[in-house]
């Protein structure tokens, strides 16, 4: 039996505004894909994910290559990403999850997944969660000694830096390889589950959109979300993403404020016609279809006419699309829907993976 049991829940981060610089911390990259804790016993493996929930099935691949890589008896936390020319994408990724074992296996073959090392919980018979990072990370560095990086890796061991020069230059050269940002850990600091003691510094950015459409919140009281769109070179106007978490006050105040711009949306708005095209078929990002993510619940929208702007704030960009739901910061009237082109964005140079391994 391993010191450290299935389910782990995993250690978290809490946000800053900037990298830390005190000489008391151990920076790396921040992945960005499924968060996971690896338990290896012998000849068994299983993978958890965030929610304490199992992943093993959806990434067979990684069962041997982390049998062959990590020592016996061990649990290591990392991060399971998927690695393109591109960088990293959480799209591919998120395709893995799905109930069909023959698209699974299929996936696995085509979209092979690679687990990236970053902490040692557990190694024979000692529970490391109460000892210092820096000495876990030795640990770790040692059990998976010998690792070979390049395109074909199953499994990898994060970078980590003392430096936070270098920290920052990690944070604004690997961001065109997917990087979410840096995250800091405590050298001194223990493993404790559950907890927000890492650090994240993300990248923060603003962009003007075109407010679209809205959802209803879910409890049916106000507005949920804002649909947002960018054009592109060709005049198309995409569906970038949504605006949400508003306080109940202001979902109530929004209702009435979008209210005059419902009069006659649809008639030329142009995604009248999404849900008998798909993203797929047209080329063009559209709102509202279901998803192995959705549950099958109510996607349904409203459309606004294209007259209203707003200045959000956003991480970074996966493809053409927001990674994340992005921040409503305030109404832009001086500016015309036109105006919001994808050409206004600050898209970083693609990185390639190989230069934060140094292979």
């Amino acid at each position: 039996m391993l010191p450290v049991a299935f389910p782990v829940s995993p250690m978290l981060a809490k946000a800053t505004r900037d990298i830390p610089d005190d000489g008391t911390w151990s920076f790396e990259p921040k992945w960005d894909g499924f968060r996971a804790i690896v338990f290896r016993d012998g000849d068994d493996v299983e993978i958890g994910s965030r929610n304490e929930k199992p992943l093993t099935r959806y990434f067979p691949e990684l069962v041997d290559p982390l049998r062959a890589a990590l020592p016996e008896r061990a649990v290591v936390d990392g991060e399971i990403v998927i690695a393109t020319e591109r960088g990293l994408d959480f799209d591919l990724l998120s395709q893995r999850i799905h109930p069909a074992a023959s698209r699974i296996t299929k996936l696995s073959q085509e979209i092979p997944a690679t687990f990236v090392a970053f902490d040692l919980l557990a190694e024979a018979d000692d529970d490391l969660r109460v000892v210092p990072f820096v000495n876990r990370r030795g640990r770790l560095e040692r059990a998976l000694g010998g690792l070979a990086g390049g395109p074909d890796a199953r499994v990898l061991l994060t970078p980590v830096t003392t430096d936070p020069g270098l920290a920052a230059e990690w944070f604004e050269h690997f961001e065109g390889a997917g990087f979410d940002g840096v995250v800091a850990k405590a050298l001194a600091g223990e493993y404790r589950e559950g907890e927000r003691t890492m650090l994240k510094v993300k990248h923060q950015r603003t962009a003007d959109v075109v407010v679209a459409g809205t959802r209803p919140h879910k409890d049916g009281n106000g507005i949920g979300s804002l649909l947002l769109g960018l054009y592109d070179g060709e005049g198309v106007l995409h569906h970038v993403g949504v605006a949400s978490s508003f306080t109940a006050a202001r979902r109530a105040e929004l209702v009435d404020e979008l209210a005059p711009y419902r009069a006659g949306a649809l008639d030329a708005h142009p995604w009248r016609d999404w849900a008998e095209a798909s993203a797929h078929e047209t080329g063009q990002r559209k709102p509202g279809a279901q998803s192995r993510w959705t549950g099958g619940k109510d996607l349904s929208w409203e459309p606004l006419r294209i007259e209203l702007v707003a200045e959000v704030a956003y991480e970074h960009l996966q493809g053409d699309r927001f990674r994340h739901t992005a921040r409503f910061q305030r109404w832009r009237p001086d500016r015309d829907p036109s105006s919001c082109t994808y050409a206004q964005l600050d898209v970083p140079v693609p990185a390639e993976l190989h230069d934060i391994f140094g292979v």
